[in-house]
């Protein structure tokens, strides 16, 4: 049934008896053996009534459904045409959240071939990385961006073509090429469980791995966090800063608002806290997704200049830590919808909303899914116990050719790597990675509840805990915190965070050390990368 004539993802997909065990208990999710996802997200929206709605907007533009299949159509005959590629052939694609990007993204995956979108930060050795691994034939990219990509290249002839977009006149461009095509292309035939698309991790633990997703996985997830708990409706209006190129972006910020009928707002430039506020006023946004750390530094916007139209704001990427929540919640009135997911899952399995959301839970899990939290054996621990989150549900991970698809994937089982504890209600309450649970003096501390309690203390603007080898107790508890201006990073305001901690949780979880620094490690996600702190 499969409609890819190069074979070489097919080929290096993980051995049946690796591969996760998918479930699709629900009548939504009951799919036909050919699916091909843009037809399902973009083609049929004219017979849902959303052909004339916006879809893709900028402060230039705004395109309809209808523009956009036909901008998408003439993409996919430059790919298919001009470019000679044929499904199952990878596409690097290189560029910010912008319109082009998106219409790119769309165009490779309805034409059949495998988009590899990759982060618009990353340098040319991480490029090389990515090349090595996806071999994509052909790149679309950003023509700001295009240097480090051409370095990447310059030893690696399998990225044998490279047409730059956002721009319009240039020859050879990407808009110059699609301007001489016709539209009506039809999609390519491809099975359910041909793989769409290439996403890279994003690197919190070290070495990122390739995520597969196939064009079921993508329709699949539309129907599950979006349907039963998003609930976005054809008047929505998305913002958000998380990249194209990363699952929680891709899915926030184009996917699940085409499922929905909903609009996408792109800026001119990178969002910073403020220009985020001032964006959702502006064009009455009514659906935000960043990341925690985010939230906390639009806090203050929000409070000065309200929030407008804003409905629901969606926080992933990383563990929302209740003082957050507390603190957007006081600035904005608006109850945080906070929720985990996973690259290797597509997007978010536990979550909760509104009247739903419980203090100091991520929520329950999502219908479609299962989830619980076992030992290391795999059997299920009691309730309050802490242990490792398994997950189960119409998506998965698949890892391109990588030995660590063992570690992810156990009798059909995901396992994400995150500790948790469940309660009686159902409710799952993260505790941290599951190799950052600090065990000192023969406790376990997660680390995500002393970040809490620190970012509690009026002087402390971001943090992050770690574990270090202690002679004595095995592992001490060390914070790296960055301080808010005006305030001495010296002994007597690292006892008085110590103190503070002792005050709001149990003691013996109070930093040992603490070391104040400038900036955090993050990835361009914004995720904290902990395994950097240990390394420092």
């Amino acid at each position: 049934m499969s409609a890819h004539a190069d074979p070489f993802v097919r080929d290096r997909m993980p051995a049946a008896d690796k591969m996760p065990q998918l479930r699709f208990d629900l009548p939504e999710l009951q799919f036909p053996p050919q699916l091909n996802a843009i037809e399902e997200l973009l083609d049929k929206a004219a017979q849902k009534g959303f052909g004339a709605r916006p879809l893709l907007r900028s402060s230039r533009i705004t395109l309809s459904y209808d523009d956009v299949r036909d901008r998408v159509d003439r993409i996919c005959r430059v790919l298919v045409e001009d470019m000679q590629l044929v499904p199952g052939s990878r596409v690097l694609l290189r560029g910010g959240n912008s319109i082009a990007m998106a219409l790119a993204w769309l165009a490779v995956v309805k034409a059949g071939m495998i988009a590899v979108a990759t982060m618009p930060l990353l340098r040319a050795r991480e490029l090389g990385d990515i090349i090595d691994k996806a071999q994509p034939a052909a790149a679309l990219c950003d023509i700001k961006l295009l240097d480090e990509l051409e370095l990447a290249r310059q030893d690696r002839p399998v990225l044998a073509q490279v047409v730059a977009f956002n721009t319009m006149d240039t020859p050879g461009s990407l808009a110059v090429l699609s301007s001489r095509k016709e539209g009506n292309f039809q999609p390519c035939r491809t099975a359910g469980d041909d793989v769409a698309m290439m996403a890279f991790t994003s690197g919190t633990t070290g070495k990122p791995k390739a995520a597969l997703h196939t064009h079921r996985d993508i329709v699949a997830a539309c129907e599950t966090w979006p349907r039963h708990v998003l609930r976005a409706t054809p008047q929505d209006i998305v913002v958000g800063s998380p990249p194209l190129a990363f699952t929680f972006g891709l899915g926030g910020m184009l996917v699940f608002p085409m499922w929905a009928g909903a609009s996408v707002y792109f800026p001119d430039a990178p969002y910073t806290p403020e220009s985020m506020i001032k964006t959702i006023n502006d064009v009455g946004a009514t659906i935000c997704y960043t990341a925690p750390t985010f939230y906390r530094q639009m806090a203050p916007f929000a409070r000065e200049h309200g929030m407008g139209k804003l409905r629901i704001t969606v926080s992933a990427g990383e563990g929302l830590p209740d003082a957050t929540r507390q603190l957007w919640k006081q600035a904005s009135g608006i109850e945080m919808l906070d929720g985990i997911g996973a690259t290797e899952m597509f997007h978010i399995f536990i979550s909760s909303a509104g009247d739903e959301v419980r203090r100091g839970a991520i929520g329950k899990v999502v219908p479609g899914y299962t989830a619980k939290v076992v030992d290391d054996a795999g059997n299920e621990v009691p309730r309050g116990t802490i242990g490792k989150l398994a997950v189960i549900g119409p998506t998965g991970c698949k890892y391109l050719d990588d030995e660590r698809q063992a570690g992810y994937v156990k009798n059909g089982w995901n396992y994400p790597g995150d500790a948790f504890m469940q309660d009686d209600d159902g409710y799952f309450f993260y505790q941290a990675r599951a190799d950052d649970m600090i065990i000192t003096a023969g406790y376990n501390v997660a680390g995500p509840e002393v970040e809490d309690a620190l970012l509690r203390h009026p002087a402390v603007a971001e943090c992050g805990v770690i574990g270090q080898p202690d002679e004595e107790r095995g592992m001490i508890v060390k914070a790296f915190c960055v301080l808010k201006p005006g305030h001495a990073g010296d002994a007597a305001m690292a006892k008085a965070l110590q103190d503070h901690v002792k005050a709001s949780i149990a003691p013996f979880k109070y930093p040992r050390e603490v070391e104040f620094v400038a900036q955090l490690p993050r990835t361009e996600t914004g995720k904290l990368q902990r395994f950097r702190l240990r390394q420092s």
